[in-house]
């Protein structure tokens, strides 16, 4: 029997097991999926634990509750992998032979690659929300905290959600808002890239929404150190930004199965064809997910696009037909922008976020690049849908994995 062989059982390792056992022979073809973790997060739940919103049970699952009795699960570390022969090797010394590797290894927070941040003030005034001992331990900080200066500061792309950080911001203000402490808290957007956010369309609107709110933005900043005693942020040009406390994204990278198999980029991502999600090295090797190269953002949506693009093109690989199956980088995702409200994005790797409806043509219900409640619950009940859909590789009705410009309005143009 063959085996079709998945690194990580995170959100993308998950949706393509659960699309494979549906297109496999399963008595010609064995699924395994081994993965270091039993329990799967629901990520985007992060940005709410620390402002008490969601509680830790409805963002953690068991991980064998979203795999198929059909899929073989393997609960161990990963040693390395070994292409030449392939073959994945366990830590413990066994390993586990693939006809076909799909490496869906994800992306962590690195805190590490920047000097300082896991100094003295860490988790005491230096926090992340990319991880869950993040996320909560942040949550116990803003319980008490009485005021200063917030300092939300993204280390370099690529990140997962690259709007995560703009979301905590918004929500931010909105939090203290609630609490009556407002005044008492100066915000500070730090970011390396120019604006605020990566697309132009999106961040001019993002930039107007900070600015309301009161939020300063330091474009361009990118962070030597965190220095501990004075407690401020360095660039390599010298600026500063002082904090009282940091919130921080650090340097987002790979699996560090990938630089110890030699198959990663610097930061331990994997070189992968942008269309067909194959490994540029390795033939009988694909990538998914946030643990790829591709110029596209490292968020859900994505991961459950691409599954659909690449469950086709494994079919193709392994009836020796061309891999005819093409991912146009396309991504959703809902923007917290505070006062229950939220807008949306849609767009890809050619085009800019659009304005319009989603997912019906004229009829929505939700508006694209523009804020309002329903979007808010939108959001909301994403969590949902996440576990009951998504995970389980359900269709999601009139949500396609190419983006369609149907009714939808590209700005700038008349």
């Amino acid at each position: 029997m063959k085996n079709m062989l998945i690194l990580g059982a995170g959100s993308a390792g998950t949706i393509m097991s659960n699309h494979l056992r549906k297109k496999l022979d399963l008595n010609e073809w064995q699924i395994t999926i081994i993965d270091k973790d039993d329990v799967h997060y629901y990520q985007p739940g992060f940005l709410f634990l620390p402002f008490g919103e969601y509680t830790e049970k409805q963002v953690k699952k068991r991980t064998d509750k979203f795999l198929h009795a059909d899929v073989k699960y393997i609960h161990s570390p990963v040693e390395s992998i070994e292409p030449e022969k392939n073959r994945v090797h366990l830590k413990g010394g066994s390993g586990v032979d693939y006809d076909v590797l799909i490496i869906a290894t994800g992306s962590h927070i690195a805190p590490q690659e920047t000097e300082g941040v896991l100094g003295p003030l860490w988790r005491k005034d230096i926090f992340d929300f990319y991880s869950f001992d993040g996320a909560t331990a942040l949550r116990d900080k803003l319980a008490n905290w009485e005021g200063g200066n917030l300092v939300v500061h993204i280390t370099e792309m690529p990140i997962k959600c690259p709007v995560a950080p703009l979301e905590f911001t918004f929500l931010a203000d909105d939090f203290f808002k609630k609490k009556n402490m407002r005044d008492k808290v100066k915000i500070t957007y730090v970011t390396p890239v120019d604006g605020a956010f990566t697309k132009p369309t999106a961040s001019k609107k993002l930039t107007y929404l900070l600015e309301e709110k009161g939020v300063n933005v330091v474009p361009d900043f990118y962070i030597e150190k965190v220095d501990n005693e004075k407690k401020v942020i360095v660039d390599y040009g010298g600026k500063e930004v002082a904090f009282d406390l940091l919130v921080t994204v650090p340097t987002n990278m790979g699996s560090e199965i990938m630089e110890r198999s030699g198959l990663g980029d610097d930061l331990n991502f994997v070189p992968t064809d942008n269309q067909t999600l194959q490994s540029k090295a390795h033939e009988n090797i694909f990538v998914i997910g946030d643990a790829t190269d591709l110029p596209a953002s490292k968020a859900g949506s994505v991961a459950h696009f691409e599954a659909e693009i690449l469950t086709k093109n494994i079919l193709h690989y392994i009836k020796g037909e061309p891999l005819t199956a093409s991912f146009d980088g396309h991504s959703n995702c809902f923007i917290e922008t505070g006062d229950g409200k939220a807008l949306v994005i849609d767009f890809n790797y050619e085009q800019e976020p659009v304005e319009g409806t989603f997912p019906f043509n004229k009829l929505g219900p939700l508006n694209l690049l523009k804020e309002s409640k329903l979007n808010h619950w939108g959001k909301l009940a994403f969590r949902q849908v996440y576990w009951k859909m998504i995970l389980p590789a359900k269709k999601i009705p009139f949500v396609g994995a190419e983006m369609s410009l149907k009714g939808k309005k590209i700005v700038g143009k008349k």
